[in-house]
């Protein structure tokens, strides 16, 4: 298992620590939507026109609420990746998922969607006229200091001991992109955007308001889970708000979450093989409250 924690804008992590680069799952979906906002920001994309030719709005698609399904929900895809295939080609994938079909109206629903998110990149791709992996570096990752992370383009971008089964895995399966970065570089971002200038804080309001999903999660530390703009965010136990992402792809998990208590702030990255994501959301929830009583 690998960790880092930041406590108040220090990291707590010793140096020297194995940090090793990682591919970074769901995560990315926080990544591409702090990259739209910047966009926003510049008047580039607008959060709550209604794309051209689209019946649904960036805000929509950044919070999972544009009617959009998954192929996730694919037989065929899991038995594929299982299988070490080749992945489909964004054309083809959309074909076996009827992807462009709603399966709701827009604002009226809500349903996990790495479609709305490959759309998302193709957006910021189209706002910036540049290849997806360079605007991102442009607008996010130079101005929060982020040396590591980049989108992951091979198969080989994936082997290492600590990746378990995603070393013959193709990247390409995540139709989004996939971020694989230091598990450092995670917990740097996360905390950098939320304590940085890299958005006005108009935005950052936006980026947090949440639809809440539910209530408590079998095995699982959230009180009341939501979904914000890229953002899991909602309670845990003891009282904390915790905003971020969990993800996992085939041999690993990932999650890297933010929280404030007072004039305290802690963000803890962790990232381990296996696909227990209650583990990994608890060991987080455990290291940021640690992280916040150190730094009070």
């Amino acid at each position: 298992m690998l960790i880092s924690v930041i406590a108040n804008g220090q990291s707590l992590t010793p140096s020297g620590s194995f940090d090793p680069v990682v591919p970074w799952w769901s995560f990315t979906k926080t990544v591409l939507a702090a990259t739209a906002l910047t966009l926003v920001r510049d008047g580039r994309l607008d959060l709550d026109a209604r794309l051209p030719e689209k019946a649904f709005t960036l805000r929509q698609l950044l919070r999972h609420e544009a009617g959009l399904a998954d192929y996730g929900e694919l037989p065929e895809y899991h038995d594929a990746v299982a299988n070490h295939e080749q992945a489909w080609s964004p054309d083809e994938m959309m074909r076996r998922l009827d992807g462009h079909r709603l399966r709701y109206n827009p604002g009226e629903g809500w349903r996990y969607s790495n479609v709305g998110y490959m759309w998302v990149a193709e957006l910021i791709e189209r706002a910036t006229d540049l290849p997806l992996g360079q605007a991102v570096r442009r607008q996010v990752f130079v101005p929060l200091g982020i040396a590591t992370a980049r989108f992951a383009t091979a198969r080989t971008d994936l082997h290492g001991e600590h990746l378990g089964g995603s070393q013959n895995y193709d990247p390409a399966w995540v139709y989004h992109g996939l971020l694989i970065g230091s598990v450092s570089d995670a917990a740097l971002l996360l905390d950098r955007l939320f304590s940085g200038t890299l958005l006005p804080a108009s935005l950052l309001q936006d980026m947090q308001a949440t639809r809440v999903l539910g209530g408590r999660m079998a095995g699982r530390p959230w009180v009341s889970p939501g979904y914000a703009l890229g953002l899991m965010r909602g309670p845990v136990e003891g009282g904390l708000m915790l905003a971020g992402h969990t993800g996992g792809g085939p041999g690993s998990t990932v999650a890297v979450y933010r929280a404030a208590l007072g004039d305290a702030t802690a963000c803890c990255a962790v990232f381990t093989p296996g696909a227990n994501e209650g583990d990994v959301e608890t060991r987080v929830v455990e290291q940021i409250r640690e992280g916040l009583e150190a730094s009070r």
